[in-house]
């Protein structure tokens, strides 16, 4: 394993790794807070009641 570390710098390496790794967390985030049901900021949006006619009376 150690022979990796000559072959790549490991400042670099690990500087991307973190940039990558921040940049997915962000993406996920953000496709997140865009769903309805995981939007932890806006809360839930639930539809409108659909405004209910009354019943007809029964047929005779």
């Amino acid at each position: 394993m150690w022979r990796i570390w000559l072959i790549f710098d490991p400042r670099r390496t690990l500087v991307a790794l973190f940039s990558f790794l921040f940049v997915l967390a962000l993406l996920i985030h953000f496709i997140l807070l865009s769903t309805d049901k995981f939007n932890w900021l806006d809360g839930p949006h639930h539809a409108p009641a659909a405004a209910s006619a009354p019943a007809a009376p029964p047929a005779q």
